[in-house]
């Protein structure tokens, strides 16, 4: 019986001590785990806080022209989880809604609260009454609350006028759960212009909250991010310090008191190697053609003055999000591709890659060596013609470097790579950046193509570099393919004597407290005289352009000034455009002359001989820099965006009246062309049967889409009587 007894008394005493122990766990649970979900319900003030996007730093010139800026912008947003509260004060519970879910692979009717239809007769109704109602997207408003509930604020309306901003002020104690903000929005006062230098922003993914500050901010605001052009190069230093807001509510969810408040600070100023004027210059040029691109360059520290790609786009049309069509038509226009940045492309250089041959010549000391031109050079049973050939059945004859680079003769610069070697070829190139990034602060740079590189080869694994490929390389032709970026760059080495600086589109940037984040400094990559080259030898290559231009069958002799003594070299490359043969027409150039500061490349596609297209527009630039230098103010106006075409020119005539007008102190818009004329020379030179698959990239980002309006989202016209809540 005793037994029985203590058995009885452990048995009691073991449930007591389970009992005690689930109630200590629940008292935890309640007091420890969900105070903050309990005291919340507990009627009395609470305070929220709502976390800030910093301000955008901003994007000038090298001047300080401001190339994008911020706007102050007035912003509704709801908090769908205070709206749902003050809600359910005065109902006795949710709505609902069914909706068809697949669990577990199979479709199931289920019914879920219905945030929609909280939204629409709780606040939609009183904004209604103070006309202050707008449609928006039911479908994303149910979604957002499903997957953030009330940490991350529903941006409800971004088109506030100051009128409206006051009206939502004066009832803001009437409308729980709405927030009426002030916030920066990106603007870029130009339009189009540089666009894509700058680039464009995407609004701040909602999903990608830091889990820390999930648990810091009741309301939690993100900051845009850049993704494309300098936008998103720099959106590190351009991201401003978040600000915090902390706000008491009442037991109704009513605003009492703004209890503290730390201020967003602003990003770094970026200031660009571009000159606003310069670019205004070089995009109306280039807008003489329907597809193009154009760098500007100062020839002694590797900046950027201008640089231009047409088709453009206007960045504004991104902020804060932009309308799903007008992205579908940028993005499915692929025989334009407004979004490529040409400048950064590849495409099939031509004999502009004549003078990175000679380079590579002159580093082996073959500068001095003759070479003939009876008109072509057989490789096999395939002959590689000289354009004087193709057009005339002619030859040049025996030449030095200087009068090959003069009148862009194939054979020459054939017999020259094949003398030197592939190997040989591919280390002069590659020290000229041809076939690699040049570095330049933008994202989606192309490093292009140079046969026989190590990447080449990967690419093209049991391939062998022939005569014939050699050949073709040093004429710009077969797989060559070269950015504007790259032969721009090239020529700025050519032009101060043998200094390849590395391109910089950022000058400088300067943080909110004055701190230097980026220094202006050039970068100097190679010196070619340093590296090997005698300069005499070098020397040749220079005066080779300089004959181009200036004397009798040079075949740059378009690009001409009267005054001042250019350097130039064009080149007419083979290729496919939209499935059809065609050329890709370049000139790069220098000028001054004997004391270089600029160095100027032009790109255009489907288009005749470099001379006859890409001539007169490199004059025209040449021509407006100069009287810019004299005191000539060149015009900085708002773009609007370019749409191109893909028709194909032959040649371009510049009217006297807007050559009388820029030497008169008076220029002119640039915005008209008259393109008319025949093909000139040196097109023929080998026939390749290839697209240069350069005009998209490869990943185009994608940005923030305005969400469309839906049945549940669209407002009833006023002159429908609203029900009172």
């Amino acid at each position: 019986m005793e037994t029985g007894f203590r058995m009885r008394l452990y048995l009691l005493t073991a449930l007591l001590l389970a009992g005690f122990g689930a109630l200590l766990n629940r008292l935890h649970e309640f007091q420890i785990e969900r105070r903050d979900e309990f005291m919340a319900k507990v009627p009395g003030n609470r305070t929220v806080t709502v976390r800030e996007p910093g301000i955008r730093g901003e994007i000038t010139d090298r001047h300080g022209t401001v190339l994008a800026s911020n706007l102050r912008k007035y912003e509704v947003s709801l908090n769908l989880e205070e709206i749902r509260e003050a809600y359910l004060q005065q109902h006795a519970g949710d709505p609902t809604i069914d909706r068809l879910t697949h669990e577990d692979g199979l479709p199931r009717m289920r019914s879920e609260m219905d945030i929609v239809a909280i939204v629409n007769d709780w606040t939609i109704a009183r904004l209604k009454r103070l006309d202050l109602a707008r449609n928006y997207n039911a479908t994303a408003l149910r979604t957002h609350y499903l997957t953030h509930g009330g940490l991350v604020p529903f941006s409800y309306r971004t088109d506030l006028s100051y009128e409206e901003f006051a009206r939502f002020a004066e009832h803001n104690l009437e409308l729980p759960g709405v927030y009426v903000t002030t916030r920066p929005e990106r603007q870029y006062p130009y339009g189009s212009l540089a666009s894509h230098v700058l680039g464009y922003l995407k609004q701040w993914e909602k999903g990608d909250i830091p889990e820390a500050d999930a648990r810091r901010f009741n309301h939690y605001i993100g900051d845009p991010k850049g993704i494309a052009g300098v936008e998103a190069s720099m959106d590190e230093i351009l991201r401003g310090p978040e600000g915090r807001r902390t706000i008491v509510k009442n037991e109704k969810g009513r605003t009492i008191r703004m209890s503290d408040y730390i201020k967003p600070g602003t990003g770094a100023k970026v200031r660009l190697a571009l000159d606003a004027r310069i670019q205004y210059l070089l995009e109306n040029t280039l807008r003489r053609t329907g597809r193009a691109a154009g760098v500007i360059m100062d020839v002694h520290t590797g900046e950027v003055l201008a640089m231009a790609s047409v088709p453009d786009y206007d960045p504004n049309t991104f902020i804060p999000s932009i309308d799903a069509q007008r992205w579908r038509a940028y993005t499915t226009n692929h025989q334009l591709s407004p979004l490529t940045n040409r400048t950064l492309s590849p495409y099939a250089p031509g004999s502009t890659m004549k003078v990175p041959t000679a380079i590579s010549g002159a580093l082996l000391g073959l500068a001095g060596r003759p070479f003939s031109c009876e008109g072509y050079v057989r490789y096999g049973n395939h002959p590689v013609g000289c354009w004087i050939w193709n057009k005339s059945r002619g030859s040049h004859g025996t030449l030095d470097l200087s009068e090959a680079i003069q009148r862009s003769c194939n054979p020459y610069f054939n017999k020259l790579a094949n003398t030197i070697g592939w190997r040989a070829m591919v280390e002069g190139c590659s020290m000229v950046g041809i076939g690699r990034r040049t570095g330049i602060e933008l994202p989606a740079e192309k490093p292009g193509i140079l046969p026989g590189s190590r990447e080449w080869r990967a690419a093209n694994p049991g391939a062998a570099m022939t005569s014939a490929l050699t050949a073709f390389l040093s004429i710009g032709q077969g797989d060559t393919l070269a950015t504007p970026l790259q032969m721009c760059a090239l020529t700025a080495c050519v032009a101060n004597g043998g200094k390849y600086y590395q391109p910089r589109i950022i000058r400088s940037a300067v943080s909110e407290e004055g701190g230097t984040l980026i220094a202006d400094r050039p970068k100097l990559v190679i010196d070619l005289i340093e590296a090997g080259i005698d300069a005499d030898d070098f020397e040749k290559i220079r005066r080779g352009m300089w004959l181009a231009v200036n004397k009798t069958g040079g075949t740059a002799s378009r690009v001409r000034l009267p005054n001042i003594e250019i350097a130039a070299k064009t080149g007419t490359a083979q290729t496919v455009d939209l499935g059809q043969k065609s050329h890709n027409s370049w000139v790069i150039s220098f000028a001054p002359y004997d004391k270089p500061r600029y160095a100027v490349c032009v790109m255009v596609q489907n288009a005749g001989s470099g001379g006859a297209v890409c001539g007169p527009l490199v004059h025209l630039i040449y021509r407006s820099l100069f009287s810019h230098d004299q005191g000539v103010r060149l015009p900085l106006r708002r773009q609007k965006e370019f749409s191109g075409n893909t028709e194909r020119i032959e040649e371009i005539i510049l009217p006297e009246e807007l050559l009388a007008a820029i030497d008169s102190g008076n220029p002119a818009d640039f915005l008209s062309a008259d393109v008319i004329g025949e093909t000139g020379e040196e097109i023929g030179a080998a026939v390749v049967n290839r697209s240069d698959g350069s005009d998209q990239d490869s990943v185009t980002p994608t940005p923030t889409l305005t969400p469309e309006i839906d049945d549940e989202g669209t407002v009833i016209p006023r002159a429908v009587p609203v029900p009172e809540p």
